[in-house]
């Protein structure tokens, strides 16, 4: 079964009922990050339960040392995902506004416990099921405690002594998932020191998407990921952003083209700048 996988509106309407089924609202905003909540109470797809951003999905922020948005601790996502009802054999649907940019960051979470199996992205997200005209509810009870249980993976990630060893060295293909002006360090809205880690390709994750906010088919994202591997095999591969969330849509990207689950490195550009020693293109 492929690691990365999409469904549509309509398969989902299809499956609402299904006893295994769990889907899980992940919507935030940077710039205000009481949205997905005030959203999700709002309205949201029937069973959903609400994941959020900086509280469930990412782990304590320490000033001067982490990234903004650093990994959650194993333990502690693995309770607050079995408190969504998950167990290791549910099927699981992940969806924010519509991008996709923070149900991915849900999505290699997930992976990277173990959970590889039975994870659906919904294709085009909240807006899509929306503009089909689809049902929606303001209910937020929990379901019953799920028993998921999960392993983190030490080999899909990277810290920044390693990725400081392998700069321009052969044995890395970086890729910053960022705008391109922000790449450029031209502007630099968030973090306090603008640019790009030396070496790294601007690969902005919007770009996987087309202009209706759908995932590309996976022959378009196979040429778009073969030229930034220009001929390097596809383990080389890092992945990274401002804070580690939209870096996660680039891995997930290249897993609908059928590359391997590429490397994260999860503090990204937010934690490289805690030392004023690490090198800034």
């Amino acid at each position: 079964m492929p690691l990365a996988q999409l469904i549509e509106t309509t398969q989902l309407t299809a499956r609402l009922s299904a006893p295994n089924l769990r889907i899980l609202d992940c919507r935030f905003a940077l710039e205000d990050p009481d949205h997905g909540r005030r959203s999700y109470e709002r309205a949201h797809i029937p069973g959903a339960v609400f994941l959020d951003l900086e509280k469930d999905l990412s782990g304590p922020v320490v000033p001067g040392q982490t990234g903004r948005h650093p990994l959650p601790p194993p333990d502690a996502l693995t309770a607050r995902l079995r408190a969504a009802g998950l167990d290791n054999d549910s099927e699981v649907v992940l969806y924010d506004d519509g991008s996709g940019a923070f149900a991915a960051r849900a999505w290699w979470l997930l992976a990277w416990l173990g959970k590889r199996n039975g994870v659906y992205l919904l294709d085009g997200g909240f807006k899509a099921w929306r503009d089909a005209g689809l049902p929606v509810e303001q209910n937020v009870a929990l379901p019953a405690a799920g028993s998921f249980h999960g392993h983190p993976d030490s080999n899909l990630i990277i810290d920044a002594a390693a990725l400081s060893d392998d700069l321009e060295t052969p044995r890395l293909t970086l890729i910053d998932a960022r705008a391109l002006p922000r790449f450029r360090g031209e502007v630099e809205p968030i973090d306090p020191v603008a640019g790009h880690i030396p070496g790294a390709a601007c690969v902005p994750f919007t770009e996987n998407l087309d202009a209706k906010g759908r995932f590309l088919s996976p022959d378009q994202l196979r040429a778009r990921f073969r030229k930034q591997l220009a001929g390097r095999p596809a383990d080389t591969l890092v992945a990274y952003c401002g804070s580690g969330v939209t870096a996660c849509h680039n891995l997930f990207a290249l897993c609908l083209a059928g590359y391997p689950l590429a490397k994260l490195y999860p503090g990204s550009w937010s934690e490289w700048i805690t030392d004023p020693q690490r090198p800034v293109a």
